[in-house]
C-alpha cells in the first residue's frame, strides 16, 4: 500500500467570506503526481492555498507528512514590475536557508545556475523579469522551485497561457520530480493532459466528486455530475468560521 502525503478530513474552506470547498475527505499519495480538476469556480486554487494554510475559515483537518513544501502560484498573482533579474529571482528559492541578511553561498549560486540551465534559460541570467514572455517567466518560476528542494510541490495552473514547447519542457521537470520520489499536486484544466500525464486525480465541484486513479475519476458519469453540481452552487451561502488545523 502506498504512503500518503496529504490526508484531507472533512475539510471545508471559505474564500472571500463564502464557502469555496465543502467537507472534502481524500488522500493524496506520496511520491506521485496528482491533478486537481473541476469546473471554473470549483474551489481548486482555494484548496491548494488551504494546503499551505493561506485560506482562512477552515473546518476539518489537513494531515501533511511533507517536511518542505514548494508552491507555484498563478502568474497573475505575481508582481513582475519589481526590478530583479532572472538569476536573483531563482536564487530566492534558497531564501529560507540564507535569509535576508546573509549572502548566498557558492553552493547556492552553483545550484541556481544549474536550475536556470535545467529549464532552458541559459544566457538569461541578467535579464530583468519584466522583459520576459509568459512562458519564459514560468521557466524562471520552475527554476526557483528546483532550488527549494521540496518533497511536496504544489502547482496552481502551471501551464496556463504558455506555448506547447514550454509545456513539454516543464512537464519533463515534473516527471523528474516524480522520479526523485517527490509528491506533485497540480491544479489543471486540460483533461487530455491529465489523462496522459497524471496517474491520480481529485475532481472537485466545491464538494468532492471523486478521487483516485485518473481514468476512474474522469469518467463521463463523474464529469456530468460535476457539471450538475456546479450549476446548483449557492453563491450566497454563509461563511465558515472554524480555523484550520494542520497536523504533521
Amino acid at each position: 500500500m502506498s504512503a500518503t502525503a496529504l490526508r484531507l478530513v472533512d475539510l471545508t474552506v471559505s474564500y472571500d467570506r463564502h464557502p469555496a470547498v465543502h467537507h472534502v475527505s481524500a488522500e493524496i499519495p506520496a511520491a506521485e503526481m496528482t491533478a486537481i480538476v473541476g469546473p471554473n469556480g470549483a474551489g481548486k486554487s482555494t484548496l491548494l492555498k488551504a494546503l499551505l494554510g493561506l485560506a482562512p475559515h477552515i473546518e476539518g483537518r489537513i494531515e501533511c507528512s511533507a517536511k518542505r513544501i514548494a508552491y507555484l502560484p498563478q502568474q497573475a498573482e505575481i508582481d513582475r514590475s519589481f526590478p530583479i533579474s532572472v538569476f536573483d529571482t531563482v536564487l530566492l528559492g534558497r531564501w529560507s536557508r540564507f535569509g535576508g541578511f546573509a549572502a548566498a553561498g557558492h553552493a547556492d549560486i552553483h545550484d541556481a545556475q544549474h536550475a536556470i540551465e535545467a529549464v532552458g534559460l541559459a544566457g538569461f541570467e541578467r535579464r530583468p523579469i519584466d522583459t520576459l514572455s509568459v512562458g519564459q517567466f514560468q521557466r524562471v518560476l520552475f527554476a526557483r522551485l528546483l532550488l527549494q528542494d521540496a518533497d511536496l510541490v504544489l502547482l496552481d495552473e502551471p501551464f496556463a497561457a504558455i506555448d506547447s514547447k514550454t509545456v513539454a519542457d516543464l512537464m519533463a521537470v515534473i516527471q523528474r520530480w516524480r522520479a526523485e520520489k517527490r509528491t506533485v499536486v497540480a491544479v489543471l484544466h486540460d483533461l487530455d493532459q491529465v489523462r496522459r500525464d497524471f496517474p491520480n486525480t481529485l475532481l472537485l465541484a466545491r464538494e468532492l466528486v471523486d478521487s483516485g486513479p485518473t481514468l476512474k475519476v474522469l469518467s463521463a458519469e463523474n464529469l456530468l455530475r460535476a457539471r450538475a453540481m456546479a450549476e446548483a452552487w449557492d453563491e450566497h451561502a454563509d461563511a465558515c468560521k472554524v480555523p484550520m488545523q494542520l497536523s504533521a
